[in-house]
């Protein structure tokens, strides 16, 4: 299905501004300054999932979503256990909240359910990619998920143009194609590729090879996660604060995914192949 024009021109707007500056902050800024923006997408992205889940409460959650972003940045004290303590203390200050501040106790366990996946989803995972940033090749392994993501999002939304036929996950995301999904990982696979021979030589063939199809594969099921919590939610996009690409866990929900995939595969398997 073909946008409007006034879409596709507010969706390339927006990443001819944004883009630059986020490769800018992971090329060129310290850990501290990309912990900095990590931690404000962590803000506006708890604030997005508290919108759709618990509109009735957002107000009152502004707390957490503050407290998300600082316990994203706990990695930059170089102690895992700050990060863990960060939390715990976010789950006993959830539980003491809807303690003290209790409405209907039929819902509880299910508001301070979504409170908790909200921490678990977003600075918890997003946290991450600040661990990735302290890696030796750190830099090298941010911008290889971008690419990778990017390539996948966009090879797989022309080929599934093109030549999709056959509905990926009708209930989840009824535009998303098998076709279009095959392509996606197929662009990862050239995007990893480009990445080996440009700025990331470190890499071995078997390494872009699984990493392009791992951190595809995952990328693209962090999207259908996305979208399968909007679905249940009741809305079309998790904000607004991108003209013409949603909100911040719009943009991010592949990468998300991909970040502690990626991490783990840095830390524990490359170049082991």
């Amino acid at each position: 299905m073909k946008q409007p024009k006034e879409l596709t021109i507010q969706r390339l707007l927006t990443a001819l501004i944004l883009l630059p500056l986020v490769l800018a902050t992971i090329i060129k800024g310290a850990p501290w300054l990309f912990a900095l923006m990590l931690s404000l997408f962590c803000l506006i992205a708890m604030l997005e999932f508290f919108g759709m889940a618990l509109p009735n409460r957002k107000a009152e959650l502004y707390p957490f979503a503050l407290l998300g972003a600082i316990a994203l940045a706990t990695p930059l004290l170089g102690d895992g256990r700050f990060f863990i303590m960060s939390l715990a203390v976010a789950f006993l200050l959830g539980g003491f909240h809807f303690l003290f501040r209790l409405q209907d106790i039929k819902t509880v366990a299910q508001e301070l359910s979504l409170v908790m996946t909200a921490f678990l989803y977003i600075p918890f995972l997003m946290a991450h990619l600040l661990m990735i940033r302290l890696l030796p090749q750190g830099v090298n392994w941010l911008l290889l998920i971008m690419l990778i993501v990017m390539t996948n999002d966009s090879t797989a939304y022309y080929v599934g143009s093109a030549f999709g036929k056959h509905r990926l996950y009708q209930a989840v995301s009824p535009k998303k194609s098998i076709e279009g999904a095959l392509g996606g990982l197929l662009g990862s696979l050239g995007g990893t590729l480009l990445a080996k021979f440009t700025f990331f030589p470190q890499l071995s063939l078997a390494d872009a090879v699984i990493t392009a199809l791992v951190i595809g594969i995952i990328g693209q099921l962090g999207d259908l996660f996305e979208s399968l919590l909007k679905r249940s939610f009741g809305v079309k996009d998790s904000g607004s604060i991108f003209p013409g690409h949603g909100g911040v866990l719009d943009r991010m929900d592949s990468i998300i995914f991909a970040a502690p995939v990626t991490y783990y595969y840095a830390v524990y398997l490359f170049g082991r192949f």
